[in-house]
């Protein structure tokens, strides 16, 4: 964790995954039940800014002092720089009364996810949510990705902070509950069933 580099966000655009994870996400949220949210691993801003303009309560967090920067041009009293040596989140966002977290397309960059989410435990409140995006793999995916011998494309070893680990449902699944959560939603986001580019899962706290 401390040997974090800073991702580069340079611009304040969507990133390419929003195009296919934002309709599924957004059928996942209810303005009534999801009163305060968190996006953890926020980049640049762009999901806060667009919960925001669309009436939601949220707040972002990451480590990329650059994503933050570009962020809190649009609000810059919802984005806060997260230290990743501290365990605990800016001192500005402790207090507040988190029900939701979300985190897209960040838990396959971690090398400690079971630790990222004990530390979402510990944000959320009582029966608090948490709707995770990753790259979905899966049988067929899978297996047409050997047949067409594009795994060395797909791992892409030299990206810097690139993708670590590999999520099946049934892997990310059983990570939340064995961390105290129930799965209550699961979508695949992109291309045709199975094959899908991502996947979201919602989860409660038990």
């Amino acid at each position: 964790m401390a040997d974090y580099k800073d991702y580069g966000f340079e611009v304040s655009d969507a990133a390419h995954t929003f195009e296919y994870l934002t309709k599924p996400l957004l059928t996942l949220l209810n303005k009534n039940t999801n009163n305060c949210t968190l996006d953890l691993g926020c980049g640049n801003g762009y999901l806060v800014n667009f919960l925001l303009a669309n009436g939601y309560n949220a707040f972002g967090t990451d480590a990329s002092a650059k994503g933050i920067a570009i962020a809190c041009q649009t609000n810059p009293d919802r984005f806060f720089l997260q230290d990743l040596s501290t365990g605990t989140l800016p001192k500005e966002l402790q207090k507040l009364p988190f029900d939701t977290i979300i985190s897209t397309e960040v838990i396959e960059h971690l090398y400690d996810p079971q630790g990222f989410i004990e530390f979402c435990k510990q944000v959320l409140n009582q029966n608090g949510e948490i709707i995770i995006s990753t790259p979905y793999h899966g049988y067929l995916k899978n297996l047409i990705l050997s047949l067409f011998n594009k795994w060395d494309l797909h791992f892409g070893p030299m990206w810097h902070g690139g993708h670590i680990k590999f999520w099946s449902k049934k892997t990310l699944s059983k990570a939340l509950t064995d961390a105290g959560f129930i799965i209550i939603a699961f979508k695949g986001c992109g291309r045709m069933p199975y094959f899908w580019k991502s996947m979201i899962i919602k989860a409660r706290l038990v």
